[in-house]
């Protein structure tokens, strides 16, 4: 299986391509906004680079838990939940798993810091920042980070329907 950096530059040199596309087409009349565009690339460099699905082995050494520096503990309980290469690697569950738990982190977060905001006397939600982004780029961000997921668990070999397969397979072995 690959590793980090070559899961970096494997996802790297898809996206090169993918901009080279966009640019092409926005040439031509085609292709969404670029605000929606760079949304995607966001959301893509973040997937490729921050939120990976070898995060279930953030109990050890991984490179996306490294770029996260001091704030990379934050997803050993993740690795725990998740073993290596079982839902995390994924098509669906996986990637969102991964939001999901980053939304958690991200609101409880969001939580202690209005407490403080409004114990300093100001006022700030998360909510009411999340709800200025518009839902086009809303949009580009998550596809952005949804290919990178899954750039990623091509890199690996794994198949869209790899989980229904194992699960189809494990059933035959005990009847």
């Amino acid at each position: 299986m690959p590793s980090g950096r070559t899961h970096e530059a494997i996802n790297l040199t898809a996206l090169g391509l993918l901009s080279a596309g966009y640019l092409y087409g926005r040439t031509q009349g085609y292709g969404p906004p670029d605000e929606w565009a760079f949304a995607f690339v966001g959301g893509y460099l973040v997937g490729t680079f921050l939120i990976t699905p070898d995060l279930d082995l953030a109990e050890r050494r991984v490179t996306a838990k490294r770029y996260w520096g001091v704030l990379g503990w934050l997803w050993v309980p993740y690795g725990l939940l998740f073993r290596h290469r079982g839902w995390s690697h994924t098509w669906i569950v996986g990637p969102l798993s991964r939001l999901a738990y980053l939304v958690l982190l991200l609101y409880l977060l969001g939580w202690v810091a209005g407490g403080a905001a409004e114990a300093l006397g100001v006022r700030w939600s998360l909510n009411a920042e999340l709800e200025r982004l518009s839902p086009g780029v809303l949009w580009g961000a998550l596809v952005g980070y949804y290919v990178s997921q899954w750039m990623h668990l091509i890199a690996d070999g794994i198949a869209p329907d790899h989980a229904f397969k194992r699960r189809a397979s494990g059933r035959r072995r005990y009847r």
